[in-house]
């Protein structure tokens, strides 16, 4: 199989390059195609492989405000024509789904999320707080953008979604079906510790969506101690509405982190997010996770077991979730033994299992989507979804 990854940007690292990480582990021969590549701010080990990058890339000052370039990528992406590859799988939260193949090639799209600024863009601006004037201006580029998406995901012949919430999102937006596959977690990496401090923890990127401000604004009123990891351009204005409870760590190294994981009473995960990461990871330290009712975490999260919800996105809902955990005991080894179903081995073998069967049916004259929804039909999550 000669294999094409496609990925949307690479000038900053989160949950999309480590799943871009794990497929190339799988396909280390396989080059990745990129709208924009900034060398400095990627790891080092980035630099062994083959990034070929689209026109976009020499624009100025992209690599550092990419989003300035929003109406380009389209036309970057259309521009891209992978016909020579029998597969090409797209690792997609922007507009990377969107490249060229030929009759012969197979496209199997892993969706991180259908575009979210595109999708649920009122909702994004108000988080973002964005000038009216701007929202409303931009609202015909929105518009065109919605409509090339939409027509850009029938060139895609498998979705897999990394979560239910986006599963039903592919359903209603490109209605599709799709495959359910959770990302890669690295949990090996964990171990629960044998001694657990009295502090809450987040780890995040600190821009609005996430959802800080609530986890401050509660701890505020428990007075219990946060110890908050990450940084971003958010930070300013969280810093001045914490406490003397609240600590902001900024960037740890790992060693540090698996620490952190480990002794936590318990990780606050407020925001609602596609899939979420770092609350399985600290499952795989043995801690209990208190998470918004919401999006990935109603796949990662089960009440009483691995942590517990609260249902209403305000401080009080979440300092009565925090008092309530409180009164509960959770068996971390128990905690631990769940998060390895999210492993990056699992997520390794059971993708490209679905690749080589999709590459096979493609092969055979079979419409893809259709055999492989049949093949797997405990992945099928989204195939009779109602559509909204």
């Amino acid at each position: 199989m000669r294999v094409a990854l496609v990925h949307d940007w690479l000038n900053q690292m989160g949950g999309a390059e480590a799943v871009l990480e794990a497929l190339k582990e799988i396909f280390p021969g396989a080059p990745i195609y990129t709208s924009l590549y900034d060398r400095r701010r990627m790891p080092a080990r980035y630099r062994e492989w083959e990034i070929r990058t689209t026109w976009l890339d020499v624009l100025p000052f992209i690599h550092r405000y990419h989003q300035l370039y929003l109406p380009l990528y389209p036309l970057a992406f259309d521009a891209l024509n992978l016909s020579d590859y029998d597969v090409v799988l797209s690792n997609k939260s922007g507009f990377c789904h969107g490249v060229v193949t030929g009759p012969s090639t197979v496209h199997v799209c892993y969706c991180l999320t259908p575009t979210r600024y595109v999708w649920g863009y009122e909702e994004y601006v108000a988080r973002e707080r964005l000038p009216r004037f701007l929202r409303g201006g931009l609202r015909p580029l929105i518009a065109a953008l919605r409509l090339w998406d939409r027509l850009a995901a029938d060139r895609v012949d498998l979705f897999l979604a990394i979560s239910t919430e986006v599963a039903r999102r592919i359903r209603k937006f490109y209605r599709r079906p799709s495959l359910l596959l959770h990302p890669p977690v690295e949990v090996s990496r964990f171990q629960p510790a044998s001694r657990v401090e009295d502090y809450y923890l987040i780890v995040s990127r600190l821009v609005p969506y996430k959802r800080i401000d609530l986890a401050i604004q509660a701890f505020n009123r428990l007075g219990r101690p946060l110890v908050i990891v990450g940084d971003g351009r958010d930070r300013p204005r969280l810093e001045a509405m914490a406490g003397p409870t609240v600590t902001f760590r900024g960037r740890v190294s790992d060693a540090e982190l698996v620490e952190l994981y480990a002794r936590c009473r318990a990780f606050i995960f407020p925001g609602v997010e596609d899939f979420g990461i770092a609350p399985v990871e600290a499952m795989a330290a043995g801690r209990p996770v208190i998470a918004f009712a919401a999006g990935g975490a109603l796949d990662t999260v089960v009440e009483g077991v691995t942590g517990v919800f609260f249902r209403e996105p305000t401080p009080e809902s979440l300092a009565e979730a925090v008092r309530r955990l409180e009164e509960l005991r959770f068996d971390p080894w128990e905690i631990r033994r769940y998060a390895e179903r999210f492993d990056k081995r699992r997520f390794q073998e059971k993708i490209e299992e679905i690749v080589e069967a999709a590459w096979e049916a493609a092969r055979r004259g079979q419409e893809v989507e259709a055999a492989l929804v049949a093949r797997f039909p405990d992945l099928a999550v989204a195939l009779r979804s109602p559509v909204g």
